[in-house]
This record gives structure tokens, C-alpha cells and sequence, in this order.
């Protein structure tokens, strides 16, 4: 690996999210000159998609601490720290204030939606001086003019909100999905809000076994204060409900405790119709309902709802990266040297030991995936890991390699957790006696 050489070269940033706001803020701090590329009209654009919902995380795990910085010279005052907060809370209250009332201001560009990052004049097969090569980052903007920046260094920070994965149990769309899109919602809908007429007074097929899918699964159930005749089916891939449900009072995010109670509760009293597992083979049109063709439990079953809620996770989206040479790992598609940190078939808690620059090197010298994104298909993330990411990296592009190699993270620990092995050197939140912090 190698330093950009000098301090007044450019980094782009893609993604004003709230670890893309913090790789900027970090390369303030480090005396370098970030361009931050955010799709969006305003930073936060991704998760105000998901605003309406509560994050099991206080916002003294939230915060960035070059972006506290940055904050401190302006009349921003910082939100009470156990608050648990909103999408929309720590979009108004610390993105948009990070990104329009400081210095960082100067360094966004809005509503440029990243097409391709590559080496300047140099496909995936062009070895000659590649390393010294600035990269090249394509941007079209609201008109559909393209635009081209270059860099010494790039940081993809972009996420994984916009690529969902399918219904399809084998990681594709099930026949009839693509064409019904239009009754399909992916992700959090907002059903006591914004989204409401989609849910009330109808049936709803929620599919997914995470916590996502028992928020939109609670926030339908409330619907049924208003119109009895809103009815939910939870559909799950797998017999994990005990795990999911299972943390309880031993989780040490309390909210996340809560929701799996609340969500038992709405099952034994009757209020939720449970099958699992549950993989649906086919979806076909009857006017403006779907039949969702399923097995359960290895019977056949059809299944009349008035719409679907996917919330299956997502997985990033690598082909902007085309043109480049990454270290991807073939499975969980994060680099490398961290996916077998964060691999779901080894835990379902996200455990990983603190990480930097090491572990998120691609064979591309300085470009970077950080953030939701450099976890590839693994569904747990805390932004403090984020945070910690970008600062490592940072430390590395302004030469200070010994911070860069100096973990500095704390995570809060949980008590859902598991992992089919858990080598006797390895501390996690899984293992019985683990020394470090656990997992968010």
C-alpha cells in the first residue's frame, strides 16, 4: 500500500451517508481535500427512505468524533445521548447540520449519481504504471449530463439501501416478482405513515426473519386499532424464530430486546399467522391481489394477499466497480480479509474485531469500500465500525501509518449472538469469555 503523495490531491467520497459524512470530516482533519458525490438532494438521502423507524442504537454510539468536531465550531448542540433516535432524527439533527453548517459544505456535490469508477484511461486488464494512475469517477447529474472527476484516492460509501435482494431463496427473483413490482414493497415501508393506504383494511405477506421484519410486522398489527380487517402473514426462510425472538432482557440494546417480546407476544395471543419455513416458488396476478404460490413446511400451500413485504437484506452493488481490481470476498462479497469476520454462516451477530485499512485494502492501491457496503451480504453493522473504518484509512492517505494501524473502537455488546465456531484466540460476543466488545 501506498500514501497518496501530497496533501493537496483529491479524495472522492461516494455517499453523504453518515459514514461518508465521516470519511469527509476525517479528511479535513488530516489537512486532505475530500469531494463528496451524494445521489441525493441532501446528505442522509438513503435513510430518510427509512426515516419513521427507532434504531436499537443511543446516539452516543452514533456520532462521529472528526464530524463532533467540525460541529463544535457552529451553535449545533448535540441530541441527549441514551435518546434512541430516527432515520429522519439523525438525518435533521446531525447529517444535514454536518454537511450544510460547517466546512464540509464546500466539498458536496448533490444530485450526482455515480455511474463507473476506473484508472484513468486503463481498463481491469491494463497493468502499465496502474498503481500511479488517478482514478477516474463518472457522475451524472439531474439533467443526465455526465460529469468525470479525478482522484488520488477513492472511499465507496455508498451502502446497500437501493440493492435488496429478491424474493427468490436462491438469491433471484421468483417468477411473477419483477412484473408485480408495483405490489411488492422492499425494505421498511412506513405502514403507519406515508404508506399506510397500502396496509390498512388489507392482507399483507411480511417475508424475512430479522428485526426489520418484525418492525413492519408491529407497525401493521397496530393498523388493526383502526380496520379489523387488516390481516398479516409473517413468512420465514428458515425455523429461526426462537433465535430471533430469543434475546429478550439479556440483549444489551434494550430495543431490540423489546421488539423480539413484542413481536412473541403478537404471535402467542393469535394477532400474527406464523409459517416457517416458508419459500415461495411463484407469484401470479388475480386483478390487484397476488397468489403467492409457497411451500411450507414441505407442503404446497396458496396464499391470497393484497401485497408483499420483502425484507430479505441486501447485498451491495459492485458494478459501478466494474473497472476495477478488488479483493472481494467470493461469498459474502466484503473484502476479503473481513468476510470471514462477518460470514452469517459462521454468526448471526455480526461479531468482528476492530478493523482499518488492512482489512478493507483492495488489489487497486487507495480505494476503499467502508461503511454498510464493506459488509457485503452480512446483515449486521454498527456505525461505529463505520466511523472506525474511515478514520484508520484516513490516518493511512495523510501518511500517519501508526494511527492507521491503532485500533481505536468501542462497541456496545448483545446477548443474541451465536457462531457455529469460535476459535479459542478469537474474541466475539459470541464466545463465553470474550475480552473485547461484542457486536451491535
Amino acid at each position: 500500500m501506498k500514501r497518496i503523495k501530497s496533501k493537496r490531491e483529491i479524495v472522492i467520497v461516494v455517499g453523504a451517508g453518515p459514514v461518508g459524512i465521516a470519511a469527509a470530516a476525517n479528511l479535513v482533519e488530516r489537512g486532505l481535500t475530500p469531494i463528496v458525490l451524494e445521489r441525493g438532494l441532501n446528505a442522509g438521502h438513503a435513510m430518510e427512505k427509512w426515516g419513521h423507524i427507532k434504531l436499537f442504537t443511543p446516539w452516543k454510539f452514533l456520532v462521529d468524533k472528526s464530524v463532533l468536531k467540525l460541529l463544535a465550531k457552529t451553535s449545533w448542540k448535540h441530541p441527549e445521548r441514551e435518546h434512541l433516535p430516527t432515520g429522519k432524527e439523525i438525518v435533521d439533527e446531525y447529517l444535514k447540520p454536518a454537511a450544510l453548517d460547517t466546512q464540509l459544505s464546500e466539498h458536496i456535490i448533490y444530485d450526482a449519481k455515480v455511474i463507473s469508477i476506473s484508472k484513468k484511461n486503463l481498463s481491469k486488464s491494463s497493468s502499465l504504471n496502474r498503481d500511479e494512475a488517478e482514478y477516474s469517477v463518472k457522475f451524472r447529474d439531474s439533467h443526465g449530463v455526465i460529469h468525470t472527476s479525478y482522484a488520488a484516492a477513492v472511499i465507496d460509501a455508498t451502502g446497500t439501501w437501493f440493492s435488496p435482494n429478491p424474493i427468490g431463496v436462491d438469491g433471484l427473483p421468483v417468477a411473477g416478482e419483477i412484473e408485480n413490482s408495483d405490489l411488492i414493497h422492499y425494505g421498511i415501508p412506513d405502514a403507519s405513515g406515508r404508506d399506510q393506504e397500502s396496509f390498512l383494511g388489507k392482507r399483507t405477506l411480511v417475508l424475512g426473519g430479522g428485526h426489520s421484519a418484525i418492525n413492519i410486522t408491529l407497525d401493521i398489527l397496530k393498523l388493526r386499532e383502526t380496520s379489523s380487517d387488516t390481516k398479516l402473514i409473517w413468512g420465514l426462510r428458515k425455523n429461526n424464530i426462537d433465535k430471533l425472538l430469543g434475546g429478550g432482557i439479556n440483549d444489551k440494546l434494550p430495543a431490540r430486546g423489546a421488539l423480539g417480546m413484542a413481536a412473541k407476544k403478537a404471535i402467542d395471543e393469535g394477532d400474527l399467522e406464523l409459517f416457517a419455513p416458508f419459500v415461495i416458488e411463484k407469484l401470479v396476478r388475480v386483478e390487484n391481489t397476488l397468489e403467492v404460490h409457497a411451500v411450507v413446511d414441505s407442503l404446497k400451500r396458496v396464499f391470497t394477499v393484497d401485497n408483499i413485504v420483502v425484507t430479505t437484506g441486501f447485498r451491495p452493488n459492485l458494478e459501478m466497480l466494474r473497472e476495477l481490481r478488488l479483493d472481494v470476498d467470493h461469498i459474502v462479497e466484503a473484502p476479503t480479509k473481513l468476510a470471514p469476520l462477518i460470514d452469517p454462516n459462521l454468526h448471526s451477530c455480526g461479531s468482528v474485531r476492530p478493523h482499518g485499512v488492512n482489512e478493507l485494502t483492495h488489489y487497486d492501491k487507495n480505494f476503499f469500500i467502508v461503511g454498510m457496503k464493506a459488509y457485503g451480504r452480512a446483515p449486521t453493522f454498527l456505525m461505529l465500525t463505520g466511523y472506525e473504518q474511515v478514520r484508520s484509512i484516513t490516518a493511512f492517505l495523510a501518511g500517519d501509518f501508526e494511527s492507521a494501524n491503532t485500533v481505536e473502537l468501542t462497541l456496545p455488546s448483545t446477548g443474541v449472538c451465536s457462531t457455529k465456531k469460535v476459535k479459542k484466540e478469537t474474541s466475539s460476543c459470541c464466545a463465553p469469555k470474550a475480552s473485547s466488545p461484542g457486536c451491535c
